[in-house]
């Protein structure tokens, strides 16, 4: 730690007793036996570490039930990604692996050393024959779930990818910008939910309410690509839709100029309050997971989602680089949302209020942020009321 953590942790001293609190109080609901597993699947679970450590510990807490299938589908996303994302690989390569990746999944020793030298993940495909062998070993039903998100995945990036339009302005009308994130991540919402609904460990009900499963999905891609609009820019990519930046600017490029900050930040603002239509439906859905491990991992990221709204909403910042939050305050998200609903709701209460007082009248979705703010709060109070109403009757008696 250096002089500057020091300091800013004298100050915050709330987030520094969380990083506390978090490395020395926290017990898995569940432990991985790495004793016990094959070579090739601690290779995989290397990787994992590789290309996301903070998931991978939340993953590495699962159900023994879910442990395996859901790190290798997470792997096997990443794998389709980095071939999606790897501009070095010509479109008439690309379109072909990534519309028969799901075909790949039980060939025996496949591997994929085309990516670029400067991909980071191009490591995983060059050995992508230990996930292969993994992935044979699970459970048919799971290996089902799985091939078919992959394909529907694949077959969607591969649209995009061949889509000459979205190559070269990007993404045009907020239906295209659903379009993408259903693709991109609420496929992965509906593969997970299948795969809790088949372990027993979530409610069937799930399976019958596909909003609510998208949402978790289209949630936690918006933030992203909120956050990262600089570095997606500097890569040449750009997924705020146009039918929301050109009520702003004439240009995308524009939203980086100083001169247009007041421009910029509503923008952004109104990309905000695209994805706060999704936080309630998230609540909803994490009532319907039955095991402890189960709920933490999806409730962590949902609670940094609405806290990093929080942090990109109204900041200038993130037209010129990346932030992101600190490790102590990602530590008190994450101490909070390991515990309970009633515990997660009231993270999401905090961020939506937080959102609320830095809305400002010059923004011209001013009240409709107020009122995606209050829709938040008013979701919640009809889940856990404020006031007991038995006791409200015991007053009055």
């Amino acid at each position: 730690m250096g002089a500057a953590d020091i300091l800013y942790y004298a100050v915050h001293v709330q987030e520094l007793r969380s990083i506390i609190q978090w490395k020395t109080w926290h017990t898995a609901v569940h432990q991985r036996d790495e004793e016990k597993e094959p070579v090739t699947l601690r290779i995989c679970f290397d990787f994992l570490d590789k290309t996301s450590r903070s998931f991978s510990a939340v993953i590495q807490e699962l159900h023994p039930e879910l442990l395996v299938p859901v790190a290798l589908f997470y792997l096997i996303l990443r794998g389709l990604d980095t071939i999606e994302d790897d501009m070095t690989i010509a479109l008439e390569e690309k379109d072909p692996l990534l519309r028969n990746f799901h075909a790949i999944l039980e060939k025996d020793g496949w591997t994929y050393d085309g990516n670029g030298p400067d991909e980071k993940d191009r490591d995983l495909l060059v050995k992508f024959n230990n996930v292969v062998t993994e992935f044979k070993k699970v459970k048919p039903a799971y290996r089902t779930i799985i091939k078919a998100i992959t394909q529907k995945m694949g077959s969607g990036m591969a649209d995009y990818a061949t889509n000459a339009e979205h190559n070269a302005v990007g993404v045009n009308t907020v239906k295209d910008y659903d379009l993408y994130c259903h693709y991109v991540a609420g496929l992965v919402g509906e593969g997970l939910t299948r795969l809790f609904v088949e372990s027993g460990l979530a409610n069937p009900a799930l399976l019958q309410r596909p909003h609510l499963q998208e949402s978790m999905g289209l949630f936690l891609q918006k933030t992203n690509i909120i956050r990262d609009v600089k570095e997606d820019w500097d890569e040449k990519r750009r997924f705020y839709p146009k039918e929301i930046w050109s009520k702003h600017v004439d240009r995308f490029e524009d939203l980086f100029k100083k001169e247009n900050e007041e421009a910029a930040l509503n923008c952004s603002s109104e990309m905000v309050l695209n994805a706060l239509s999704h936080a309630d439906e998230c609540l909803f859905y994490l009532a319907g997971l039955k095991e402890q491990s189960v709920f933490n991992f999806a409730a962590i990221p949902q609670s940094m989602a609405i806290a990093t709204l929080e942090l990109v909403f109204r900041n200038p910042a993130i037209f010129h680089g990346n932030i992101k939050i600190k490790k102590g305050h990602a530590c008190q998200v994450m101490v909070e949302s390991t515990q309970n609903l009633r515990t997660v709701c009231e993270v999401f209460r905090r961020y939506a209020r937080k959102i609320h007082k830095k809305n400002t009248p010059k923004d011209p979705n001013f009240l409709k942020i107020s009122i995606a703010c209050g829709k938040i709060e008013q979701f919640i109070e009809s889940i856990f009321p404020s006031q007991d109403p038995q006791a409200i009757v015991r007053q009055q008696a």
